[in-house]
């Protein structure tokens, strides 16, 4: 078991650090991949969907990717210096959880990501930078910010079918 938990571990570590050293320009193509498919998600659940709960406990939908959104701001924030459009608020606790207004806070969060990178350079990418008490690269936060909305983007699969809707076929390219 412990063998496993080692090499599960250094998988994680391997496949982080090589998504942290891909280009600006490699990086700007996957996130504008990602928002396409995350608009998929956002096309796919019925309005009345939005704020529907697996369970009493967990987020709604739209609580769901407007936590997404609010971890891109505060990534790509972490990683360029650049101030989230957001500031302080929190999307998640602030915007309607319509469906009209969560996709547009969640596709204004892929926009402020994707023009964010632009504006770096390669070398930005390998200057260092912290978020969450971690210090890294700022492509390694970047890498995090796509983790985490990948993550969180994968967990509304379960709501769409829950809802009786087919998840949109998966995007890796």
């Amino acid at each position: 078991m412990k063998k496993l938990s080692f090499l599960i571990a250094l998988l994680t570590v391997t496949c982080t650090s090589v998504f942290a050293q891909i280009t600006r320009e490699q990086s700007v193509a996957e996130w504008k991949r990602a928002k396409a498919y995350t608009k998929t998600y956002l096309d796919a659940m019925p309005a009345d969907g939005y704020a529907f709960k697996a369970t009493p406990e967990v987020r709604s939908f739209a609580a769901q990717m407007l936590h997404l959104t609010d971890a891109t701001y505060y990534f790509l924030s972490s990683a360029s210096g650049k101030p989230s459009p957001l500031g302080k608020v929190s999307a998640e606790k602030t915007v309607a959880q319509t469906k009209e207004a969560t996709a547009k806070a969640v596709m204004d969060s892929y926009d402020f990501a994707i023009s964010t990178i632009e504006d770096m350079t390669d070398a930005d990418m390998q200057q260092p930078a912290s978020a969450e008490g971690m210090k890294a690269t700022k492509g390694l936060l970047l890498a995090k910010a796509f983790e985490h909305q990948t993550h969180h983007r994968g967990q509304t699969t379960v709501y769409l079918r829950l809802k009786g809707v087919t998840p949109p076929p998966e995007m890796l390219f």
